[in-house]
């Protein structure tokens, strides 16, 4: 569950904060708002490419930051975007790559919409959806266990060919890149941190003169901007005694003034961390080309030369490993091949029984989102032997044809972005996909329905909300008086400047706002009588949404 969000200086967004809950939440705004915003920051956080032009203009630096709740634990993402394009990634304080954090938002959430991280596009990822709806995680298990033990059979059976001089020729040479690559001993995300550490060491004079003059103006001269404080604090509590609109100021006054102590603190604190010797610049140089001599000979990341270590190591166990004729690994090689088939077949058996029932299941549901007309059918393709893997033999790909007229093709080649934000729907309402603790995020799910439609829509993104924390980005008020929390992102203009911000509204300003999404400017008391019909409707289905998340 994404419980907390904070954005800096990304695009239209100089700060935003959000503290999203649990269940159905629904974020509204007029168009070009910058809600889609919101959803690019959380993509960027999982893995999503990064680009300068992604950096508010003015900006040296974009930095989204998140807190999720995981299985009982707290993860923290960090992602910064500098606007020279480059990037860093963080995981609970931890430099990260950008493939580690994709591979941690397969557990943590999905988009839908118009961004790229969309698990439908993938035609590799069908194939699963497919097992989940059939309930065949066993035998998948079995095919993915048979697959490998065939492929160690076959990789021994490959090493066992080479006869020994080419044996020990390919040691040897194995041996002695691992040997380059562990005296280096790089670690994850070691060029991006050094890189930084350099930025800083070069920049060391010009830092120390900043930071001693941030903290004498702050705390150490006599003038000082805390010093100072004390009689304008002064004059806003007299003001306060007269009008109490300033009381609110002074009740901040010590939180701003451990704010203004913990900067001129670290102002110092800061200055004196950073090592301006020459020999310290030296140490970090000499390291960053031994790593960028690394992903020359190994790379081009040093991602990949960290899974090219993992491979050497693999392939110089096998070569050092006791000798076995290839005529008993041939054996061996038959048997597994044999066992691995039976299983895949059987496998591929039941994925073709299933099928049918699935896609007909979809196009009912779909039927209900204003689809009506959407033909759905999982087509299965046959594999050569560099087809087979872990999930099988079967290659499968979902084929749709949205509307009337139009022959079935790829799902990925044609359907729009709201079309598919509904398609996700109906799988994670059959249940497809139900890993429970995800957040699943929703853009255009509203595309060209109305009316009914979007009643029945809402409806199930609440009851998704039982299940799921749903974040969810509408223009319909039908959906939006649905949600158990209600996001308005809004934009102005501010000397010059555009600012985009987000705030949560009580449910005076719901009914404003739901009137805002009904009647446009045109505000009357009817169209505000409509807006609290359709909040009175969300009280009743908001209790029974929170009545189910609390069985779970």
């Amino acid at each position: 569950m994404l419980r907390f969000l904070r954005i800096r200086n990304l695009a239209v967004i100089e700060s935003a904060e959000v503290e999203f809950e649990s269940g159905f939440n629904v974020l509204t705004g007029e168009t070009g708002a910058g809600k889609s915003i919101l959803v690019e920051a959380v993509g960027l956080l999982l893995g999503g490419r990064a680009s300068a032009d992604l950096v508010r203009t003015g900006e040296t630096h974009a930095v989204i930051e998140a807190l999720f709740d995981h299985e009982g634990e707290e993860v923290a993402l960090r992602r910064e975007i500098t606007s020279q394009g480059r990037s860093r990634s963080f995981i609970n304080g931890g430099l990260a790559t950008a493939s580690a954090l994709r591979d941690l938002s397969v557990r943590l959430a999905e988009l839908h919409g118009q961004h790229e991280h969309q698990v439908l596009l993938d035609p590799l990822n069908h194939l699963p959806l497919l097992d989940d709806y059939a309930g065949l995680a066993t035998s998948v298990a079995e095919v993915g266990e048979a697959w490998s033990v065939l492929r160690a059979v076959r990789d021994r059976l490959d090493r066992s060919r080479l006869d020994a001089k080419e044996r020990s020729g390919r040691l040897e040479l194995v041996s002695f890149q691992l040997a380059e690559i562990e005296r280096a001993a790089p670690t994850p995300g070691e060029d991006d941190a050094l890189a930084a550490t350099r930025q800083v060491l070069a920049n060391a004079e010009r830092i120390h003169a900043l930071c001693e003059e941030g903290y004498a103006g702050l705390y150490d001269r006599d003038d000082a901007v805390l010093s100072s404080l004390a009689g304008v604090w002064k004059r806003v509590g007299e003001l306060a005694e007269i009008d109490p609109r300033f009381v609110p100021y002074v009740e901040a006054r010590a939180g701003i003034k451990s704010q203004l102590e913990d900067l001129a603190f670290f102002l110092r604190d800061y200055a004196a961390s950073v090592d301006a010797s020459p020999q310290r610049l030296q140490e970090v140089d000499d390291r960053l080309v031994q790593v960028e001599r690394l992903k020359r000979k190994y790379g081009p990341s040093l991602e990949d030369v960290l899974e090219k270590r993992q491979a050497l190591i693999h392939e110089r166990d096998l070569l050092d490993g006791p000798g076995v004729r290839v005529e008993e690994l041939l054996e061996a090689e038959g048997a597994a091949r044999s066992r691995y088939l039976a299983l895949s077949a059987h496998l591929s058996s039941q994925r073709r029984s299933a099928a049918k029932g699935f896609a007909r299941a979809l196009e009912a549901i779909l039927g209900e989102l204003a689809m009506e007309r959407a033909r759905f059918e999982v087509r299965f393709s046959d594999t050569d032997q560099d087809g087979w893997g872990e999930r099988g033999i079967d290659r499968a790909e979902f084929y749709v044809s949205p509307n009337p007229g139009e022959d079935l093709r790829p799902l990925a080649r044609i359907v729009s972005g709201g079309e598919l934000s509904r398609l996700m729907l109906a799988l994670r309402t059959l249940g497809v996909g139900d890993g429970g603790g995800k957040t699943l995020i929703f853009d255009e799910v509203d595309a060209g329905i109305g009316g009914r439609v979007a009643e029945v829509v809402g409806a199930k993104l609440l009851e998704l909300g039982g299940r799921f924390q749903v974040l969810c980005i509408t223009h319909l008020p039908q959906i939006a008086a649905r949600g158990h929390a209600h996001f308005r992102i809004e934009k102005g203009i501010e000397a010059g400047r555009t600012f985009t911000s987000v705030m949560r509204l009580s449910d005076d300003l719901r009914i404003d706002e739901i009137a805002r999404m009904i009647g446009g400017s045109a505000r009357t008391d009817a169209v505000r009588s409509t807006a609290r019909a359709l909040l009175g409707d969300r009280v009743a289905t908001k209790a029974k949404g929170e009545s189910e998340r609390r069985k779970r």
